[in-house]
This record gives C-alpha cells, structure tokens and sequence, in this order.
C-alpha cells in the first residue's frame, strides 16, 4: 500500500469534513471534482453545485461532523475511503441527529490533485 498517497487522502478527508462544518465552498470548491456523481442517503443524485449550493444556502447547517470510522483502500489510479460520520445540525431548518457512512473515490486531477469525483451516503439505522 501506498503509505504516503493514504496519508494524503487521510489529510484530504479532514479538510473536507472541516470545509462541511464550516460550510466553507472555497473549500468544497477546490476538493470536490466538477463532474462529482454523488447518491445521498436518499437515493438522490447530487451534482457537485448541489452540493456546494447546500452550504452556500444554508440550507445543511452542520454544529458537529463526528468521524468515528475510516477505512482507505489505495488503488491503482484512485482511492475508495468508508468513513462513519454522525451529523448534528439541521437540513432546511429542521433538527439533524443521526449517523451516516460515506463512500468517497478521491482520483488524480490532470494537475496532480486529488479530488472527490464519486460517492454514495446511506443512513445508519439507530439501535
């Protein structure tokens, strides 16, 4: 494995999750690749300026994005991360406090950095 690329990634991910809490889109702007094909935890498919757009409204708030997994499989040209994540905030103003497991593809630009260019979000059932 590709200790150095993994630590990367692993640095790419806390920038995320911190661009997320912030709602910072410069950010969000930089790691996520214009072509993303994101599923939500609904089934829906999120474009990269739907992404973004969520932030840039307001209309995702996020007060804590826990990570209390993270798994990262170094591939030939790209790289799958599994991260458990619990949210507490609110969507559209209303209250958020349940967990989610988010599978991200970080690849190579043509200019050497990486970014998100797919992934998908399903809900954790609470026990």
């Amino acid at each position: 494995m590709n200790s150095g690329l993994q630590s990367k990634v692993v640095e790419l991910e806390e920038r995320l999750r911190q661009a997320m809490l912030r709602s910072d889109v410069g950010v969000l702007d930089e790691l996520i690749a214009p072509g993303l094909i994101f599923t939500n935890h609904l089934g829906q498919l999120i474009t990269k300026q739907d992404d973004i757009a969520f932030y840039q409204s307001g209309t995702l708030q996020l007060q804590a994005f826990t990570p209390s997994e993270q798994h990262i499989q170094v591939n030939h040209g790209f790289v799958v991360v599994s991260a458990l994540m619990h949210l507490l905030g609110a969507y559209e103003r209303m209250s958020i406090d349940f967990s989610i497991r988010y599978t991200r593809i970080w690849a190579a630009t043509s200019s050497g950095s990486l970014q998100v260019i797919a992934g998908h979000a399903s809900a954790i059932p609470e026990n």
